[in-house]
This record gives structure tokens, sequence and C-alpha cells, in this order.
């Protein structure tokens, strides 16, 4: 409450009557996204433990439990149960055709309601995530390099160049000053 009296951001408009529809059957779209990634990361976390853990996971029937609760029964679990019916050792729900295809349907919309939402000052931290999620994992290549960069700069930890081979290790002497391969204290 406080920070809402000091903090400000955008004023949230009403939608025109003439968008109202279009926004709401785009929100319906990246709710199922944001599902379909909510459950991929979880398929994630289940695998990653059963491979730590030397686990043998039924993953389709654990979608099938699922189903049969109190708290989740979608149908949308049983599309779960198929992708691993068809690939017992599918190691992502987003590579299943099902799966990749309803994500890319719904792309659009998804973006569309995030932005909306960024430039409403309207919280949407579920959904925002899931697609910085889907953005990052579809990527062949990532922001990783300048995270290398970071740590060298402030610890000299070297880097690998994407110009050279894996393996090769480069240190820059960021600031002109200190050694070639260690770091020191410095004013910047």
């Amino acid at each position: 409450m406080a920070a809402s009296a000091l903090l400000s951001g955008p004023e949230p408009k009403p939608f025109p009557d003439e968008e109202k529809a279009g926004f709401v059957d785009d929100l319906s779209e990246a709710l199922y996204a944001s599902k379909i990634v909510s459950y991929t990361q979880g398929y994630m976390l289940m695998q990653a433990a059963a491979k730590e853990y030397g686990w043998n996971l039924n993953y389709g029937g654990i979608a099938l439990m699922w189903r049969g609760g109190c708290i989740i029964r979608s149908v949308f679990l049983g599309k779960i149960k198929e992708a691993f019916d068809r690939d017992p050792a599918l190691g992502n729900l987003l590579l299943d055709p099902y799966f990749k295809e309803q994500v890319e349907a719904a792309q659009g919309a998804w973006r569309r309601v995030v932005a909306r939402a960024v430039e409403m000052g309207v919280p949407v931290p579920a959904m925002s995530s899931a697609l910085a999620f889907y953005d990052g994992y579809r990527q062949q290549r990532l922001p990783a390099n300048l995270l290398q960069a970071q740590r060298d700069y402030f610890g000299a930890h070297t880097y690998e160049r994407l110009d050279k081979p894996r393996g090769e290790f480069f240190h820059t002497n960021w600031t002109g000053r200190g050694g070639k391969v260690t770091s020191g204290s410095y004013d910047s």
C-alpha cells in the first residue's frame, strides 16, 4: 500500500468496445500458451529429478493421475499423456508436434497480451516469464557471452569466443590497467 502511494506508472485505460472481444480471445490464447510452458517446466523438473535420483517415471501416467485427482481435472492432461505415448523419451513438451503447434498458433496473441499489460503497467508475472522462458528455450544462442564478459571484467575469469573453437579461452584487460590475467582494484 505504501508503494502504491509513492510509485507511479502508466494509468490503465479502458479498452474501446471494438477491441474487447479480440483481447479476450488473445487472453485465452496467451493463458493456454503460458499453461503449456508451465507444464513443460514442471516436466523438465521431474525429468531432472528422475535423472538425479535414478527414478523411472511414467510421465504420461503422471498426467492421467493428476487428471483423476480433485484439483487438476483438465482435458489438457490427456494431451500430455498422448505426447508421451508418441515418444516416451520426449525431452520437452514443446518439442511434441501437438504442443509445438499450439504454442506457435497462440504466440501472436501471447505477445500482444504481455505487451499490452506492460504498456498498461499491469503485472502479469507468470505469463510474461513463461513467454521469456519460451523465447530463451527456442534460441540457438543466448546472451551468456555477456555474462562471461562481466565475469572476466570483474574477476579475470576468461571467456570463450563464438569465432574460435570451443575450449579456447580469452581474457581482456577491460580497464587498460592491471595484469594480463589477474584482476585488481580499480575505479570505473
